[in-house]
């Protein structure tokens, strides 16, 4: 098959594109998370400041390209049909490793990616050539660049520890010079923050944006005949004093006269430096192994040579790449900005780690983050016992954070964080990675960013005694990731490459169309779980301030609940009596996912009290006494389940035929209730609850009937019993289900008031809220 490797270069193409959307994906939250969790402008202004970065930058990165040629491996020791089973391997390793990250919301290193999985790849490659030509195994430095992947795990580590600890050091100062009062300080002030803050993030544009370009290695005249590099490299200090004094009188202008918020520019700047960066540096993580490919297919096809007799040294020299394909490049990075729903998730994940506020916690705590609060808190304690009162008093008051008054409607929704540690996050990220640029280190820019946001958060005091053992274990497991990238992508680069040298005619195609099927199927999953979330049969919090209100906003609820509730009890009885065990672990997985939803309405409590006025404190105890019933059905719902379970599973006797027939006319009589009570909560019919709560006896009697008639079964012929426990034990809890549906209705029908029409909310587009309320309610 000739032209197989025409269809690989094709491939590797589609690839690139692929490659583009799930890379820019997982990048993006370098540049937006600042912007966006600080609300300083607009979200469409973000997304054109970071696209006019992006775009640029993706112009500028030509010289960056020659890291996938020859930065990992030796080419010269590759012959042109084992370099493209490497570039192969990378590409389809890659995109299916970030679109991993992508779907379950983790940002990760797309360098740190790309550079262990040619090294993963080019092992294995140099493997095979050392056992075929009968080498040793310690031939293999000589086809890889060994120092390159020590420096890249040094560069992870420092990344992790440096960004970290300058982060929380830079935020720290500045919240005690600036505190949370920072817009009424002296003009000097912002001045001098902003004069040190636009210097960082402008000395970074050249330093990380402009340094590896193309541009940058032309002399200039006005630079006395060096280039860009050279001058930048051996000018730092003047050109940062320079920079300092120039930027700090601007500032100051800018604040006394002008009257502009230095802080929203610093933001804006910011965001376009590290767009810029993104695009010029790692634009190379997603087309540097294809074009390096084409080049490879182009200098082969015009040798005239066979694939396994053209070195590859070809690739140890520059050639610069079109300036066309980089601009197209730049505008797909663009377009993936835009449009990406995965990026969104990945940004999150940053966001709720770093807020300054309640979130929902998305990471289980562990014994690590645990230890790391308590050691922390210890910390804190001693730190207390070595300052003066009068020095911690003073410190208390800058971190003093403003109570801010929120509409009842919660239209508005705050800032993770404020304009100060946006500022700062930019800052502080801009300087770290220049310095580690002019020092050659190779730190990826996703660790610096996300760990200084870390940072800023832990000495913002973001991390609370609420919410610290989430925080900390959601950066634990966001690191471990990092590492699990690096094995994973060399792991898996080096398997794919062993494949294809198997049978290339007959693996190629195979693990290409694998991986599409794989990443359709993962686009396909996301679509769903992204739907489930929006679902109807999802609960939604109640935030309506009287009783009425309460009642015919939680009504939707109560019906999803009893319904979810109907289908799971079902469910149960069917699996017991078919002994379908993968129907009954199903019908677990269910009732956890209604529990923990019914445990999310409890967590909000706290601000549904918060939200109320004085005049309307008993839809508080409505709402409580709802929600406690409402976890009582989720409660006995779990114990049916598991129960019903835990008997298939364990291979216990199959329950008589008496026994399936009484619990089949269990079910008959719930479902009746239940639907009942669905259909009067679905239309809002509360009158109707009272004919529901007239069976009530009647269901009770049912029960109370199949559990004399079991006591009866046991005296006289019944000899198992794990059955006799198992039967008693689904009858008894349904009473709890049935009591705790019984006093969820009585409730209802008790505080019901047909005659009151409900509190509403309307919204004018200047987002002032207005009460519909009625008059006689308000008189009362």
């Amino acid at each position: 098959m000739e032209n197989i490797y025409l269809y690989m270069i094709i491939a590797l193409a589609i690839l690139a594109i692929a490659d583009l959307v799930v890379g820019v994906s997982n990048d993006a939250v370098n540049f937006l998370n600042s912007a966006i969790g600080s609300k300083a402008i607009s979200f469409k202004t973000i997304m054109i400041v970071a696209s006019v970065g992006v775009a640029v930058g993706a112009v500028f990165s030509s010289g960056m390209m020659e890291v996938a040629r020859k930065g990992i491996f030796n080419p010269s020791e590759f012959m042109f049909n084992e370099i493209m089973i490497i570039f192969m391997a990378v590409m389809i390793t890659d995109i299916l490793l970030l679109d991993f990250f992508n779907s379950v919301g983790m940002p990760t290193s797309t360098t740190v990616s790309i550079v262990f999985e040619l090294l993963g790849a080019a092992v294995a490659m140099a493997l095979i050539k050392i056992g075929h030509d009968g080498g040793n195994f310690g031939d293999v430095i000589n086809y890889i660049n060994t120092s390159k992947a020590s420096q890249i795990i040094f560069g992870i580590l420092l990344s992790v520890v440096v960004a970290f600890s300058i982060g929380a050091l830079v935020q720290w100062v500045s919240r005690l010079l600036l505190s949370y009062n920072f817009e009424k300080k002296a003009s000097w002030i912002g001045a001098l923050f902003g004069g040190f803050a636009l210097t960082a993030i402008t000395y970074f544009i050249f330093m990380k944006g402009l340094k590896g370009t193309s541009y940058a290695k032309e002399s200039f005249d006005i630079l006395g005949g060096s280039t860009m590099k050279d001058f930048l490299e051996a000018q730092v200090l003047p050109i940062v004093l320079v920079s300092s004094v120039f930027w700090s009188l601007l500032s100051y202008v800018l604040i006394a006269f002008a009257k502009t918020n230095i802080y929203k520019l610093i933001i804006i700047v910011g965001t376009f430096a590290l767009a810029l960066a993104f695009a010029g540096n790692d634009l190379v993580n997603f087309i540097g192994v294809p074009v390096a490919a084409y080049n490879a297919f182009t200098e082969w096809t015009a040798s005239g040579l066979a694939a396994d007799s053209f070195s590859m040294e070809v690739l140890a020299k520059k050639v610069p790449t079109n300036n066309w394909l980089l601009f197209g490049a730049g505008m797909i990075m663009v377009l993936t900005l835009w449009f990406s729903t995965k990026a969104k998730g990945v940004v999150k994940t940053s966001l709720d780690l770093s807020s300054q506020g309640e979130t929902q916690e998305r990471f289980q705590p562990n014994f690590l983050s645990r230890g790391f609060v308590r050691s922390a808190m210890l910390m804190s304690q001693m730190s207390s016992y070595m300052l003066p009162k009068s020095w911690q008093a003073k410190i208390e008051k800058q971190f003093e954070t403003p109570v801010i008054t929120l509409s009842k409607d919660k239209v508005h929704e705050l800032p993770a964080f404020d304009l100060v540690r946006a500022a700062v996050n930019l800052m502080v990220a801009a300087v770290l990675i220049s310095i580690a640029t002019s020092y050659k280190l190779p730190l990826s820019t996703t660790y610096v960013t996300f760990m200084v946001a870390m940072g800023t958060s832990l000495a913002d005091r973001a991390w609370g005694a609420e919410s610290a053992v989430y925080r900390v274990a959601g950066v634990l497991n966001v690191i471990g990731g990092w590492f699990f990238t690096a094995f994973s992508a060399f792991t898996a680069a080096a398997l794919v490459a062993y494949l294809l040298n198997l049978n290339l005619n007959v693996m190629f195609p195979i693990l290409l169309v694998t991986a599409f099927g794989l990443l359709i199927r993962s686009s396909i999953a996301h679509n769903k779980k992204s739907k489930e979330v929006k679902a109807e049969d999802s609960l939604t919090r109640a935030e309506s301030s009287s009783i009425q209100g309460v009642i015919h906003e939680s009504a939707s609820n109560i019906a999803n609940v009893v319904k979810r509730g109907n289908r799971i009890y079902t469910n149960a009885i069917k699996g017991l009596a078919k002994q379908d065990l993968a129907m009954l672990k199903k019908n677990k997985k269910q009732v956890v996912k209604l529990s923990d939803e019914v445990d999310d309405l409890r967590d909000n409590i706290f601000y549904f009290i918060k939200n109320l006025d004085e005049s309307s404190i008993g839809a508080s105890n409505f709402y409580i006494n709802i929600l406690g019933y409402l976890q009582d059905m989720t409660q006995s719902l779990e114990y049916i389940s598991k129960v019903s379970h835990k008997h298939i599973n364990n291979n216990h006797k199959k329950l008589k035929f008496s026994q399936i027939k009484e619990l089949k006319e269990v079910d008959d009589v719930i479902e009746v209730l239940f639907n009942d009570t669905k259909a009067a909560f679905d239309s809002s019919s509360f009158e109707q609850i009272a004919n529901v709560l007239n069976s009530k006896e009647d269901i009770f009697t049912v029960i109370n009937s199949k559990i004399q008639k079991q006591v009866e079964r046991t005296r006289t012929e019944e000899s198992s019993p794990k059955n006799t426990t198992l039967y008693f034990s689904l009858l008894l809890e349904t009473k709890d289900l049935l009591k705790a549906t019984m006093s969820l209705l009585e409730e209802y029908n008790t505080s019901h008031d047909a005659s009151v029409k409900p509190a509403t909310i309307t919204v004018t587009d200047e987002t002032v809220i207005e009460a519909n309320k009625t008059p006689e309610k308000e008189e009362e």
